[in-house]
């Protein structure tokens, strides 16, 4: 066994074990099931008083494994010739800060933090003091740590809540931004309606969204899969078309400044990293199997980890035929005296 594999080894036993304690009073197995029985009820994940469940039992589930195979920015980047994985994701986050003029002085929201990566890395290139908000938990207290680690904790902070009903007051912010997270929201303008809410007049909100694109056919059986594959694996209510954003931050009162995909040429494939993970997936696949059957691993991690396996095929086919993209870019002002937002 070389020195990489034992590495990835031994790295995936102790994510093992993580995950092992963090979900050890509610089995993997049980929120498994949990969550694929959203599935069976579709309305209820259509709704704002459901989503919240839902959304937390699929972080519940993957949070570790996110960490340990992806890194702690949840989110995809364009591949940048030369450039690690790390550093593309680095500079795809710092764009971030740049859009909305972050400076030392700002005080900025994360909407949908997760474990607060991109978090640390604007807050560390801008000097501003960031936010966070997630709905998991678990994900606050991993946040937490890694800001502390990170000597950052005294810029970045994290709350535990639903970016639909946020505990900030009007007008209380300097900034915004969410990166693939508005996703999860059943109506985008619900989210877009409270950061709009919390942000002070004529300061800026970015956003990147997941969404299908110009070239999805909704009576394409192969696209009508792969779009309800990535829905199904990343516990979304149902992927918006691209051309719903703008009209939809306008309805809720934002000027719209810029729009554009990221993710087209000259941008290269956001999911090169996903086609050269597989080989690494069925080594650690093998790996969980021997551990879970040695009961080192709880029972359903194996589920787990198949599931977000057969979500990044989908998604990988998602950007092949062009369909999808995780990265359409929507930078918004909040008008310096509110305007009564246009009617749907």
């Amino acid at each position: 066994m070389d020195a990489l594999t034992l590495f990835y080894t031994a790295s995936l036993v102790v994510v093992v074990g993580l995950f092992w304690i963090h979900l050890r009073r509610e089995k993997v197995q049980d929120k498994y099931k949990q969550y694929w029985s959203f599935f069976r009820r579709p309305k209820e994940i259509e709704t704002a008083d459901k989503v919240p469940a839902f959304v937390d039992t699929f972080y519940n589930l993957v949070t570790d494994i996110y960490e340990w195979g992806w890194g702690q920015s949840f989110h995809f980047s364009p591949a940048i010739p030369g450039k690690s994985h790390r550093d593309a994701t680095r500079l795809h986050e710092e764009m971030v800060a740049d859009l909305l003029g972050m400076a030392p002085v700002h005080r900025v929201l994360d909407a949908g933090c997760g474990v607060g990566g991109p978090m640390r890395a604007i807050a560390a290139h801008s000097g501003s003091n960031v936010v966070g908000i997630t709905i998991n938990e678990y994900q606050v207290n991993r946040a937490r740590i890694h800001n502390k680690k990170a000597k950052l904790d005294a810029q970045c902070d994290v709350v535990c809540g639903n970016f639909l009903q946020m505990p900030f007051d009007e007008n209380s912010f300097d900034g915004a931004y969410s990166i693939e997270a508005t996703c999860h929201a059943p109506k985008l303008e619900e989210v877009y309606g409270e950061i709009f809410r919390v942000l002070k007049p004529g300061c800026l909100y970015v956003s990147y969204e997941w969404v299908t694109t110009e070239l999805y056919r909704g009576d394409d059986p192969e696209h009508i899969e792969i779009i309800q594959g990535i829905e199904r694996g990343d516990a979304l209510p149902g992927l918006r078309s691209y051309d719903q954003i703008a009209k939809i931050a306008r309805e809720v009162g934002f000027e719209v400044v810029k729009e554009m995909d990221l993710a087209k040429p000259p941008a290269n494939p956001w999911w090169s990293r996903l086609k050269m993970g597989r080989i690494a997936y069925w080594r650690n696949h093998i790996l969980i199997m021997v551990l879970a059957f040695l009961g080192i691993a709880p029972k359903g991690v194996v589920d787990v980890h198949e599931m977000l396996f057969k979500t990044a095929d989908y998604l990988v086919r998602g950007g092949d035929t062009g369909i999808f993209t995780p990265m359409h870019m929507i930078l918004c002002r909040k008008p310096e005296k509110n305007k009564t937002p246009a009617s749907a």
